[in-house]
């Protein structure tokens, strides 16, 4: 597996996530697995913090849709923007918000 493609790959589905909605780690690490084979959750969080300035980050979260502490604030201020359904802990709603591609 090519690193640089597999980057490109999961910021390209990154940046396909609508707002108000939301992805897991685990999700994007199967679609761009299918497509390069390999890649684990892991591997996309690293991705995430290498590269994913420039893309919505505050889209991919955790399974339990948390994120690590220290996105928190900025990520709840862009979901309150993007009106992404949280629960009362400050975490995603995944049942209401996750969104996964066509296909």
């Amino acid at each position: 597996m090519d690193h640089e493609e597999y980057v490109e790959q999961v910021l390209a589905y990154v940046e396909q996530v609508p707002r108000g909605r939301v992805t897991t780690y685990g999700s994007v690490a199967e679609a761009v697995g299918r497509k390069l084979g390999g890649g684990g959750p892991r591997q996309v969080g690293a991705v995430m913090a290498a590269y994913g300035g420039p893309v919505p980050w505050w889209r991919v979260v955790r399974a339990d849709g948390s994120l690590p502490a220290s996105h928190q604030d900025e990520a709840r201020q862009c979901y309150l923007e993007e009106g992404t359904p949280l629960r009362p802990s400050g975490n995603v709603d995944i049942a209401a918000a996750f969104w996964q591609p066509p296909g």
